[in-house]
Formats: C-alpha cells, structure tokens, sequence
C-alpha cells in the first residue's frame, strides 16, 4: 500500500473516531436534584410537563397568590433546576411566580437521544404552553430566564413567537461556531478536518449554527432583553456578550456585566438580583410580597 492510502486511511480512521467522540459527547451528564425548595423553606408544586416523543419535563414551580407575572428558568448543560434555585429566589421573593424546569437528559427529565441548544429550546416552548394552559392567571405578564446552553436555547424560543414580555439571558455564548471553535482548539486540527466536525455538529443537532446564534436570533427578538455575563468567565468569555449587545443594535436589548463572577457563578449573580427584578418590573411585570399560593 502506497505511503499515500496509508494516509488517507488514517485520517479517515481519525475522522471517524473523532466524530464518534463527539457523538458521545451529546450525551450531557445528568445530574439528579438532591434537594427541594421545601428544604430551603419554599413552598413548591412538583410538575409534569409533555414535550417531543412523549417525553415529559420534570420541574418545580413556585407560586405566588394573586400574582400575575411569570419567569420561566432554563439550566445550562449538565444543570438541573436545584442548581438554579439560587437564580429563581430574587423573583419569588419580589413576589414573581417561577417555573423551574429540568430539560431532557437532565435532573429528573426523560432521556432522549441527545442534547441540543434547539432541543433546550423545544423544551422551553413547551414549558411556555403548559404554563399558559394550566395557569393563565399567572402568565399576563411572562419572561424566560437561561443560563449558557439555556440563555442560547431562551433567546431562540423568544425569537420564534411574539408573546413573550421579556427575556434574560445569563453567560450565553454568541455563536455555536466560536463555541467549538474553543472546545477543539486544543486538538489543534486541521483546517479540513475542523470543517468536517462543524458539518457533522450540524447534521446532528439539524440546524445551521447561523440559524441559532444568540449573535442573530436577538434581531428577530421583539420583547426586551437583558444580558449578563460575568467578566471572569473562562468558558464564554464576556466579549460574546458585548458582541451579541453590538451586533443587532436595533433591539430592545441591556447588557450587565458581573464583576469577577464565572460562568458558573449563579450565587454570585444572584447578589445582583435586584437589578434583573428590576428590569422586569420596568418592563410590566408585577412585584410584591411573596405570599405562598
């Protein structure tokens, strides 16, 4: 065999193992609640939610009497509700209503095939639906709230109808591609090779990274927007940020930076929620005492 089939072969064998690599690497890591708001003193009611292929969302919503707004919170990858709770509490003790959700693959969901930002995003919309359908007296007034993978997955689901009032988006990157442009900088692979791992990513999730950007769906966004990012962020540097603020400037759209707070650091921006209550409540929502419902 020539010096040349040689190595075509391998790198085709490369190729096809790298790919696999990254198949599996949809498979987000779950990871189950250990705790409930009941054991932070919250009062809470465990739901069921019906998504794609009779998956069903495991969430939390936690009411408030006589209120009519709503936030929706999405986890990022590898996140569940509990992990969010810290996020959710500067809504509900302004008296907020919040629905906490678990996407599939995560927390006490169903499984499915695999995990996406679209798929995070199908989850949310049909969070938003049920929601409506079950509580209409609490959805006058409704916002999405995501984190990372969330934050991406929020800005979708509010591109893609009109009957959001608001949205918040926590340390989301700006384009799928710079994405993994970081997480595979380190294989140092070639320009081919990189090309043909972006195609497959794409095949995969059946959607072009275009087409899903938080740097693009904002502009298809018609309801306010509230960014915030931390500035010591080492997985999504703050720049995406400022590039999604940059690159659409006719939305209705903030953005906050968090000093010294990580990608992960919820606890950090919760310090800081006062301010996202606030742009709610700029933007209609009701506020209050909380009262349990």
């Amino acid at each position: 065999m020539s010096y040349i089939a040689t190595s075509l072969l391998a790198l085709a064998a490369l190729a096809l193992l790298l790919l696999a690599a990254l198949h599996l690497g949809f498979r987000a890591p779950r990871n189950r609640e250990q705790s409930t708001p009941a054991d932070r003193g919250i009062a809470y009611e465990a739901v069921s939610i019906p998504t794609f292929a009779g998956k069903r969302l495991a969430g939390w919503l936690l009411p408030v009497a006589g209120n009519d707004s709503s936030v929706i919170i999405l986890h990022g990858w590898g996140g569940n509700a509990e992990l969010m709770l810290p996020m959710a509490l500067p809504f509900h003790r302004a008296g907020i209503n919040v629905l906490l959700i678990d996407a599939r693959n995560h927390g006490q969901s169903d499984g499915d095939t695999f995990s996406s930002l679209p798929r995070f995003a199908e989850d949310l919309e049909h969070a938003v639906a049920w929601l409506r359908q079950q509580h209409p007296q609490r959805c006058q007034h409704l916002a999405l709230l995501g984190h990372s993978v969330g934050a991406g997955a929020a800005l979708l689901c509010a591109s893609r109808t009109s009957d959001l009032d608001a949205v918040i988006s926590v340390s989301a990157f700006a384009h799928p591609e710079w994405m993994m442009k970081r997480y595979l900088r380190p294989l140092h692979l070639p320009g081919p090779l990189l090309n043909l791992v972006l195609h497959y990513v794409q095949w995969v999730i059946g959607h072009r990274f275009s087409d899903i950007a938080p740097l693009h769906t904002v502009c298809r966004i018609h309801c306010p927007i509230l960014l915030v990012h931390g500035t010591a962020d080492t997985t999504v540097p703050v720049e995406d940020a400022r590039a999604i603020a940059e690159g659409c400037p006719e939305a209705t759209l903030q953005l906050i930076e968090i000093p010294e707070a990580a990608h992960d650091s919820v606890e950090r921006i919760e310090q800081h929620g006062q301010e996202l209550v606030q742009f709610l409540v700029r933007h209609g929502f009701s506020g209050g005492t909380s009262q349990p419902a």
